[in-house]
């Protein structure tokens, strides 16, 4: 069966299909809304400081001098990092974090997943159901990364910012690979099946960090979060009725349907003595 014979690509103005961009689906409005939180960060660039701090992917290797302030970079106000998100309770961070990014090319790669991955999984889930989806997969990416750093398997420092989508696209990678394993894509011009991406790149990513989490030059931050949401994403396609929560039409359908359920018998364990007395 090719790809257009596929449920997910024959309801494709509907419902959305591999690199379908359905006009105004969940899907584009989140590319939409990253793209200009991007730019309007951009527009809140101040001088910088005269400390500079390098950035590799979806950490920084320094903790912040600054509020707000990076050397060469926007204001990432609402990065999320330990000592706000936790020991600040400013847990809203979970969520914010996700719609930032560093720089142009982190932001380009990140759209191309949620591109190329995002109409699969809204497809099958549905728009209200696709959105929970994606928003919880990062905050188990940033739940993951801090995870990692109590544990003392990331060296990186409580004030250390996290920034990216990236933990998202990994539970849409997941769950496409999962959703429609055999598709094929193009990488580095090798045609590779999705189900094989998404093994090549969650076992990268934990290799990076249990291998390479007190290496200054490696992104085991960045991995721990792609490695946390793409291990969340599993989990949810495995469970998909956790999800139901955020669908009411879902909800009701699955509770009508129980009610309509033919009510089971009660089991007695009392003895009918009178067919023994009839006897």
């Amino acid at each position: 069966m090719g790809i257009y014979d596929r449920d997910y690509y024959r309801n494709a103005p509907s419902r959305g299909g591999f690199g379908h961009f359905v006009a105004w689906s969940v899907t584009t409005w989140l590319i939409v809304i990253n793209v200009a939180v991007f730019f309007a960060d951009g527009v809140l660039r101040f001088p910088p400081p005269q400390q500079q701090t390098s950035v590799e992917d979806d950490t920084f290797d320094q903790p912040p001098v600054s509020p707000a302030y990076r050397d060469g970079l926007p204001t990432l106000i609402g990065e999320f990092s330990i000592d706000r998100a936790i020991r600040r309770f400013e847990v809203w961070r979970f969520v914010t974090y996700q719609f930032l990014h560093a720089y142009p090319w982190h932001l380009i790669m990140n759209m191309l997943g949620l591109y190329f991955f995002g109409p699969i999984v809204e497809g099958h889930f549905g728009a209200r159901r696709y959105l929970a989806f994606y928003l919880l997969c990062g905050i188990a990416g940033a739940a993951f990364f801090s995870l990692m750093a109590v544990m003392r398997l990331l060296s990186i420092d409580p004030g250390t910012p996290l920034v990216g989508a990236s933990g998202s696209i990994f539970g849409l990678l997941v769950a496409a690979a999962m959703i429609a394993p055999d598709v094929q894509l193009f990488y580095y011009f090798f045609p590779v099946t999705i189900r094989t991406v998404a093994i090549i790149a969650m076992g990268l990513a934990i290799y990076t960090v249990l291998h390479s989490g007190h290496s200054p030059g490696a992104n085991a931050g960045g991995e721990a979060a792609h490695f946390g949401g793409g291990a969340l994403g599993f989990v949810l396609i495995k469970n998909q009725h956790w999800l139901n929560f955020f669908a009411p039409s879902r909800r009701a359908a699955t509770y009508a349907q129980r009610s309509t359920r033919r009510p089971r018998r009660p089991r007695s364990f009392q003895k009918d003595w009178s067919k023994d007395m009839n006897r």
